[in-house]
């Protein structure tokens, strides 16, 4: 019973045939002017595209341009980029977060260049092979450098999608729908351009709050602007609060102990000082409390009890840093520390 429920929900949710034609023409006279786009037969297709997909994910537009400028300068091409290591990589990738798509980008560039001449596979099941390339990604590809009848369905898509037809996200299936709209969908043979039309149409037109319905191209034969029940799209994610008392062993010569062996999980191997959820009766006379700061780090917000000794000793599995140089790579969170530190 459930199951043809199911696809009765499925069937009815009917896409509009001029969907895809107003949303290319609104694209051809508003789309952003990026980097990544660069032309169809353009020999940088495969790196520019590879590289924004994975700076893009879980990032902003604007937070990626120069990261994605500076590494394009310094390295020009997908097998310069092969070439490189994960120390380099992570140094330039520094500040963007996320840190394991750094290192996957640097797989992919050594596996495409190496098993595939620097080509993207034509085949979905090849692609997913890559180190973080999951279905978004992988449909994102091929349909950008491949120009494939596929579409990339980020949280912008969903939206989009979502609104026109008035119905929550959570009651679609998008894979399903796509499915059963393709003859609308794809009757174009722009299927490259529309991949990227409907993100953009999602960030800057069917915005997640106040989204401007009056003008919008496709206010005709969108639900929601014609219904007077309109569904509720704005998600909020969920903040968490952590305290944490943060231990740093210094040393005379302005050097500070750090690991990568650590257990907080959102920052996993990399650079830290001791670190622990707050438990006030654990902590150790011989640690003097510094500071209390906030911090926030993706949906985390940080409440953190900086303490700090000098000490010669290093404890196992620690290096010393200096708090001044930072020529090792060190992440962001990290670095905030030592600029509460250098003044000891």
């Amino acid at each position: 019973m459930y199951e043809s429920l199911s696809f009765i929900i499925i069937f009815v949710m009917h896409i509009s045939l001029s969907l895809p034609k107003k949303i290319l023409a609104w694209y051809d006279n508003n789309k952003r002017k990026l980097p990544w786009r660069v032309s169809k037969k353009s020999p940088k297709k495969v790196y520019y595209r590879l590289l924004s997909e994975f700076m893009l994910q879980q990032t902003q537009v604007k937070t990626v341009i120069p990261y994605f400028n500076n590494f394009t300068q310094k390295f020009r091409t997908l097998k310069s980029l092969s070439k490189s290591n994960d120390k380099e990589i992570l140094k330039m990738w520094e500040g963007l977060g996320y840190y394991r798509r750094a290192r996957n980008l640097l797989e992919c560039a050594k596996i495409l260049v190496k098993k595939h001449k620097s080509r993207l596979p034509r085949s979905i099941v090849e692609i997913k092979k890559l180190p973080g390339v999951g279905d978004y990604t992988a449909n994102a590809l091929l349909g950008l450098v491949h120009n494939e009848p596929r579409i990339a369905i980020d949280g912008n898509v969903k939206r989009l999608f979502s609104r026109n037809l008035n119905i929550e996200e959570k009651n679609i299936d998008f894979d399903k729908l796509i499915e059963k709209n393709k003859i609308n969908l794809f009757k174009t043979k722009r299927n490259a351009d529309l991949v990227e039309a409907l993100m953009e149409f999602g960030a800057l037109k069917c915005k997640p709050k106040d989204p401007n319905c009056i003008t919008c191209c496709l206010n005709k034969t969108c639900k929601y602007f014609k219904s007077d029940k309109k569904i509720n799209n704005i998600r909020n994610k969920m903040i968490k609060n952590k305290n944490y008392d943060i231990f740093c062993r210094v040393n005379k010569k302005q050097q500070i102990a750090l690991t990568r062996n650590n257990q907080i999980s959102f920052l996993k191997n990399f650079n830290l000082p001791e670190m622990k959820e707050t438990n006030i009766k654990a902590i150790d006379k011989n640690w003097k409390f510094l500071i209390n700061y906030k911090n926030s780090i993706s949906n985390l917000k940080l409440n953190i009890n900086l303490y700090y000794k000098f000490s010669n000793k290093l404890p196992p599995r620690y290096n010393w840093y200096s708090l001044k140089e930072n020529k090792e790579f060190v992440p962001s969170f990290t670095k905030k520390i030592l600029k509460k530190l250098i003044t000891l």
